[in-house]
Protein backbone atom coordinates (compact mmCIF):
# COMPACT_ATOMS: atom_id res chain seq x y z
CA UNK A 1 0.00 0.00 0.00
CA UNK A 2 1.15 3.32 -1.39
CA UNK A 3 0.85 6.32 1.52
CA UNK A 4 1.03 9.57 0.93
CA UNK A 5 1.51 13.14 3.75
CA UNK A 6 0.66 16.01 1.63
CA UNK A 7 1.40 18.24 4.85
CA UNK A 8 3.00 15.80 7.50
CA UNK A 9 4.65 19.12 9.50
CA UNK A 10 1.27 20.78 10.54
CA UNK A 11 1.24 17.28 13.04
CA UNK A 12 4.56 15.72 12.75
CA UNK A 13 7.69 16.51 14.57
CA UNK A 14 10.90 14.81 16.50
CA UNK A 15 8.09 14.15 19.16
CA UNK A 16 5.31 12.94 17.14
CA UNK A 17 6.46 10.49 14.58
CA UNK A 18 4.13 8.86 11.16
CA UNK A 19 5.87 5.58 11.92
CA UNK A 20 2.63 4.09 12.76
CA UNK A 21 1.69 4.53 9.35
CA UNK A 22 4.56 2.57 8.25
CA UNK A 23 2.69 -0.29 9.72
CA UNK A 24 0.40 0.00 7.13
CA UNK A 25 2.48 -0.17 4.02
CA UNK A 26 4.93 2.70 2.11
CA UNK A 27 4.92 5.89 2.94
CA UNK A 28 6.33 9.28 1.15
CA UNK A 29 6.46 11.84 3.79
CA UNK A 30 5.81 15.75 2.57
CA UNK A 31 6.47 18.24 4.90
CA UNK A 32 3.84 20.98 3.15
CA UNK A 33 3.48 20.57 -0.35
CA UNK A 34 2.14 23.90 -2.29
CA UNK A 35 -0.94 23.63 -4.38
CA UNK A 36 0.98 22.73 -7.99
CA UNK A 37 2.73 19.99 -6.45
CA UNK A 38 0.02 18.00 -4.88
CA UNK A 39 -0.94 16.44 -8.38
CA UNK A 40 2.39 14.46 -9.05
CA UNK A 41 3.31 13.47 -5.38
CA UNK A 42 -0.16 11.70 -4.86
CA UNK A 43 -0.59 10.05 -8.51
CA UNK A 44 0.69 6.57 -7.40
CA UNK A 45 -1.16 7.02 -4.01
CA UNK A 46 -3.71 4.19 -2.59
CA UNK A 47 -4.10 6.23 0.59
CA UNK A 48 -3.81 9.93 0.86
CA UNK A 49 -3.87 11.54 4.69
CA UNK A 50 -3.64 15.19 4.80
CA UNK A 51 -4.81 17.63 7.47
CA UNK A 52 -5.56 20.93 5.67
CA UNK A 53 -3.95 20.58 1.93
CA UNK A 54 -7.04 21.13 -0.79
CA UNK A 55 -8.08 18.06 -2.59
CA UNK A 56 -10.05 19.40 -5.50
CA UNK A 57 -10.62 17.73 -9.08
CA UNK A 58 -7.16 19.51 -10.05
CA UNK A 59 -5.14 18.04 -7.41
CA UNK A 60 -6.83 14.42 -7.30
CA UNK A 61 -7.18 14.42 -11.21
CA UNK A 62 -3.88 11.84 -11.57
CA UNK A 63 -4.84 9.74 -8.61
CA UNK A 64 -6.26 6.99 -10.44
CA UNK A 65 -5.33 4.29 -7.60
CA UNK A 66 -6.90 6.48 -5.01
CA UNK A 67 -9.42 4.53 -2.75
CA UNK A 68 -8.68 6.31 0.78
CA UNK A 69 -8.66 9.75 1.85
CA UNK A 70 -7.64 10.13 5.81
CA UNK A 71 -8.04 13.39 7.65
CA UNK A 72 -5.77 14.78 10.69
CA UNK A 73 -8.84 16.52 11.61
CA UNK A 74 -12.47 16.45 12.04
CA UNK A 75 -13.33 19.11 9.39
CA UNK A 76 -13.16 18.45 6.20
CA UNK A 77 -14.57 21.70 4.05
CA UNK A 78 -10.74 20.76 2.41
CA UNK A 79 -11.84 18.12 0.39
CA UNK A 80 -13.98 17.61 -2.48
CA UNK A 81 -17.16 15.30 -1.22
CA UNK A 82 -18.67 15.38 -4.72
CA UNK A 83 -15.41 14.35 -6.58
CA UNK A 84 -14.90 11.61 -4.29
CA UNK A 85 -18.39 10.33 -4.83
CA UNK A 86 -18.19 9.96 -7.97
CA UNK A 87 -14.56 8.48 -8.17
CA UNK A 88 -15.18 6.11 -5.39
CA UNK A 89 -12.67 7.52 -2.67
CA UNK A 90 -13.64 7.00 1.10
CA UNK A 91 -12.81 9.78 2.78
CA UNK A 92 -12.94 9.64 7.04
CA UNK A 93 -11.78 12.06 9.36
CA UNK A 94 -10.88 12.11 12.95
CA UNK A 95 -13.58 13.28 15.68
CA UNK A 96 -13.54 13.76 19.52
CA UNK A 97 -9.92 13.78 19.45
CA UNK A 98 -8.66 17.29 21.07
CA UNK A 99 -11.38 17.96 23.50
CA UNK A 100 -9.40 18.00 26.49
CA UNK A 101 -6.60 19.62 25.65
CA UNK A 102 -9.11 22.84 23.75
CA UNK A 103 -10.48 22.84 27.14
CA UNK A 104 -7.21 22.97 28.66
CA UNK A 105 -5.80 25.37 26.64
CA UNK A 106 -9.19 27.56 27.05
CA UNK A 107 -8.69 27.84 30.48
CA UNK A 108 -4.88 28.78 30.59
CA UNK A 109 -6.15 31.49 28.30
CA UNK A 110 -9.08 32.33 30.75
CA UNK A 111 -6.58 32.19 33.98
CA UNK A 112 -3.37 34.40 32.04
CA UNK A 113 -6.91 37.24 31.86
CA UNK A 114 -7.97 36.87 35.83
CA UNK A 115 -4.12 35.72 37.06
CA UNK A 116 -1.78 37.68 34.64
CA UNK A 117 1.11 35.42 35.26
CA UNK A 118 3.14 36.83 31.91
CA UNK A 119 2.95 40.13 33.16
CA UNK A 120 4.16 39.28 36.54
CA UNK A 121 6.77 36.87 35.77
CA UNK A 122 7.58 39.65 32.87
CA UNK A 123 7.74 42.02 35.89
CA UNK A 124 10.15 39.57 37.78
CA UNK A 125 12.76 39.34 35.21
CA UNK A 126 12.98 42.90 34.67
CA UNK A 127 14.31 43.19 38.03
CA UNK A 128 11.18 45.37 39.52
CA UNK A 129 10.33 42.98 42.54
CA UNK A 130 13.82 43.76 43.50
CA UNK A 131 13.04 47.01 43.76
CA UNK A 132 9.75 46.84 45.49
CA UNK A 133 8.84 48.79 48.95
CA UNK A 134 6.82 45.65 49.79
CA UNK A 135 7.04 41.63 49.48
CA UNK A 136 3.38 41.71 47.34
CA UNK A 137 3.84 44.36 45.14
CA UNK A 138 -0.36 44.95 43.54
CA UNK A 139 0.99 46.01 40.15
CA UNK A 140 -1.73 44.35 37.62
CA UNK A 141 -5.05 43.84 39.73
CA UNK A 142 -5.88 40.38 40.10
CA UNK A 143 -9.70 38.76 40.07
CA UNK A 144 -10.98 35.49 41.15
CA UNK A 145 -13.07 33.44 39.31
CA UNK A 146 -15.34 32.18 41.57
CA UNK A 147 -18.66 33.19 41.56
CA UNK A 148 -18.13 35.06 37.86
CA UNK A 149 -20.22 33.80 35.20
CA UNK A 150 -18.72 31.74 32.69
CA UNK A 151 -20.86 31.79 29.11
CA UNK A 152 -20.27 28.93 26.95
CA UNK A 153 -21.10 29.08 23.36
CA UNK A 154 -21.92 25.35 21.71
CA UNK A 155 -22.16 22.37 23.93
CA UNK A 156 -20.82 19.86 21.80
CA UNK A 157 -17.74 18.16 23.61
CA UNK A 158 -15.28 20.51 23.90
CA UNK A 159 -17.88 23.24 25.35
CA UNK A 160 -19.11 20.51 27.95
CA UNK A 161 -15.49 19.87 28.73
CA UNK A 162 -15.11 23.34 29.55
CA UNK A 163 -18.53 23.66 31.60
CA UNK A 164 -16.80 21.06 34.08
CA UNK A 165 -13.72 22.73 34.57
CA UNK A 166 -15.75 26.19 35.23
CA UNK A 167 -18.19 24.35 37.52
CA UNK A 168 -14.93 22.92 39.51
CA UNK A 169 -13.24 26.90 39.61
CA UNK A 170 -17.02 27.65 41.33
CA UNK A 171 -18.17 29.72 38.37
CA UNK A 172 -21.98 29.86 37.25
CA UNK A 173 -22.12 28.65 33.94
CA UNK A 174 -24.35 29.04 31.61
CA UNK A 175 -24.34 28.11 28.04
CA UNK A 176 -26.26 27.86 24.44
CA UNK A 177 -26.41 25.58 21.71
CA UNK A 178 -28.25 25.42 18.50
CA UNK A 179 -30.11 22.15 18.99
CA UNK A 180 -31.77 22.21 22.63
CA UNK A 181 -29.27 20.47 25.15
CA UNK A 182 -29.36 19.96 29.14
CA UNK A 183 -26.31 19.68 30.64
CA UNK A 184 -25.70 18.94 34.73
CA UNK A 185 -24.28 22.62 36.25
CA UNK A 186 -24.91 24.48 32.94
CA UNK A 187 -27.91 27.08 32.77
CA UNK A 188 -29.63 26.96 29.54
CA UNK A 189 -29.87 30.21 27.80
CA UNK A 190 -30.48 32.20 24.48
CA UNK A 191 -27.74 33.44 22.62
CA UNK A 192 -28.90 37.25 24.01
CA UNK A 193 -28.73 36.74 27.78
CA UNK A 194 -25.41 34.69 27.30
CA UNK A 195 -23.82 37.85 26.29
CA UNK A 196 -25.71 40.53 28.96
CA UNK A 197 -24.82 38.08 31.81
CA UNK A 198 -21.89 36.78 31.23
CA UNK A 199 -17.99 37.67 32.85
CA UNK A 200 -16.73 35.41 30.36
CA UNK A 201 -17.76 34.66 27.13
CA UNK A 202 -15.80 31.28 25.81
CA UNK A 203 -16.66 30.05 21.91
CA UNK A 204 -17.02 26.60 20.82
CA UNK A 205 -19.37 26.34 17.96
CA UNK A 206 -18.68 25.08 14.87
CA UNK A 207 -17.95 27.95 11.88
CA UNK A 208 -20.97 27.26 9.53
CA UNK A 209 -23.50 30.13 7.63
CA UNK A 210 -25.11 30.46 11.04
CA UNK A 211 -22.09 31.49 13.06
CA UNK A 212 -19.51 33.35 10.56
CA UNK A 213 -18.78 36.29 12.38
CA UNK A 214 -21.89 36.21 14.57
CA UNK A 215 -19.45 38.19 17.66
CA UNK A 216 -19.63 41.18 15.70
CA UNK A 217 -20.50 44.97 16.68
CA UNK A 218 -24.02 43.94 17.71
CA UNK A 219 -22.77 41.25 19.88
CA UNK A 220 -19.77 42.97 21.33
CA UNK A 221 -22.20 46.13 22.30
CA UNK A 222 -25.01 43.17 24.35
CA UNK A 223 -21.71 42.12 26.38
CA UNK A 224 -21.01 43.46 29.89
CA UNK A 225 -18.31 46.22 29.72
CA UNK A 226 -15.08 45.33 30.39
CA UNK A 227 -15.86 41.39 30.07
CA UNK A 228 -13.20 38.59 28.84
CA UNK A 229 -13.99 37.34 25.01
CA UNK A 230 -12.28 33.80 24.43
CA UNK A 231 -12.03 32.21 20.76
CA UNK A 232 -10.94 28.32 20.55
CA UNK A 233 -13.25 27.54 18.08
CA UNK A 234 -12.79 29.08 14.78
CA UNK A 235 -11.67 32.59 13.77
CA UNK A 236 -14.63 33.49 11.23
CA UNK A 237 -17.15 33.44 14.06
CA UNK A 238 -15.54 36.81 14.61
CA UNK A 239 -15.53 39.75 12.81
CA UNK A 240 -11.89 41.04 13.95
CA UNK A 241 -12.10 44.61 13.31
CA UNK A 242 -15.34 44.51 15.54
CA UNK A 243 -13.29 42.74 18.26
CA UNK A 244 -10.67 45.49 17.76
CA UNK A 245 -12.64 48.45 18.45
CA UNK A 246 -14.29 46.66 20.81
CA UNK A 247 -11.04 46.13 22.62
CA UNK A 248 -9.93 50.29 21.76
CA UNK A 249 -12.99 51.25 23.23
CA UNK A 250 -13.54 49.12 26.33
CA UNK A 251 -16.43 47.69 25.73
CA UNK A 252 -14.52 44.04 25.67
CA UNK A 253 -12.01 44.23 28.41
CA UNK A 254 -9.69 41.77 27.37
CA UNK A 255 -9.61 39.03 24.18
CA UNK A 256 -7.86 35.57 24.28
CA UNK A 257 -7.80 34.28 20.79
CA UNK A 258 -5.94 30.60 19.37
CA UNK A 259 -7.12 31.16 15.99
CA UNK A 260 -7.94 33.53 13.83
CA UNK A 261 -9.80 34.17 9.74
CA UNK A 262 -6.72 33.65 7.86
CA UNK A 263 -3.55 31.48 9.18
CA UNK A 264 -1.08 31.68 9.83
CA UNK A 265 -1.78 35.32 10.51
CA UNK A 266 -1.41 38.16 7.82
CA UNK A 267 1.62 40.93 8.11
CA UNK A 268 -1.46 43.33 8.29
CA UNK A 269 -3.90 41.75 11.26
CA UNK A 270 -5.63 44.58 13.06
CA UNK A 271 -5.40 42.42 16.29
CA UNK A 272 -1.96 42.76 16.39
CA UNK A 273 -2.46 46.25 17.38
CA UNK A 274 -5.23 45.83 19.74
CA UNK A 275 -4.74 46.48 23.55
CA UNK A 276 -5.60 43.75 26.05
CA UNK A 277 -5.42 40.86 23.38
CA UNK A 278 -3.43 37.68 23.86
CA UNK A 279 -2.90 35.58 20.87
CA UNK A 280 -1.57 31.99 20.48
CA UNK A 281 -0.92 30.57 17.20
CA UNK A 282 -3.81 27.69 16.89
CA UNK A 283 -2.46 25.25 19.12
CA UNK A 284 -4.90 25.22 21.37
CA UNK A 285 -5.54 21.17 19.80
CA UNK A 286 -1.93 20.50 20.05
CA UNK A 287 -0.52 18.67 23.21
CA UNK A 288 1.92 15.76 22.37
CA UNK A 289 -0.48 13.75 24.03
CA UNK A 290 -3.22 14.86 21.80
CA UNK A 291 -0.92 14.12 18.25
CA UNK A 292 -0.41 10.48 19.16
CA UNK A 293 -4.14 10.05 19.71
CA UNK A 294 -4.73 11.69 16.33
CA UNK A 295 -2.65 9.35 14.61
CA UNK A 296 -4.19 6.57 16.32
CA UNK A 297 -7.15 7.62 15.28
CA UNK A 298 -5.78 7.78 11.51
CA UNK A 299 -4.19 4.46 11.52
CA UNK A 300 -6.97 3.03 12.64
CA UNK A 301 -9.46 4.61 10.35
CA UNK A 302 -7.25 2.91 7.70
CA UNK A 303 -7.19 -0.32 8.96
CA UNK A 304 -11.06 -0.56 9.57
CA UNK A 305 -11.58 0.73 5.77
CA UNK A 306 -9.45 -2.06 4.43
CA UNK A 307 -10.85 -4.81 6.40
CA UNK A 308 -14.22 -3.71 4.93
CA UNK A 309 -15.66 -1.76 8.33
CA UNK A 310 -15.16 1.74 8.26
CA UNK A 311 -15.08 3.76 10.81
CA UNK A 312 -15.65 7.95 10.74
CA UNK A 313 -16.82 7.63 7.24
CA UNK A 314 -17.47 10.51 5.47
CA UNK A 315 -18.41 9.79 2.38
Amino acid sequence: MKIVLTDAQTVVDELVNADPLRELGEVAEYGLLGYEEIAESIADADVVVVNKTLLDPYTLRLAKNLKYIGLFATGYNNIDIDYCREHGIAVCNAGSYSTNAVAQHTFALILEAFNKTSKYDRYVHDGLWKRSPTFSPFVYPLNELAGKTLGIVGLGAIGTAVAKIGNAFGMRVIGCNRSEKHLDGVETVGFEKLLRESDVVSVHCPLNADSKEMFNKNAFAKMKRGAVFVNTARGGVVAERDLYEALQSGQIGMAAVDTLCVEPMEEDCILMGAPNCIMTPHIAWAPVETRERLMGIVVNNIKNFFAGHPTNLVT
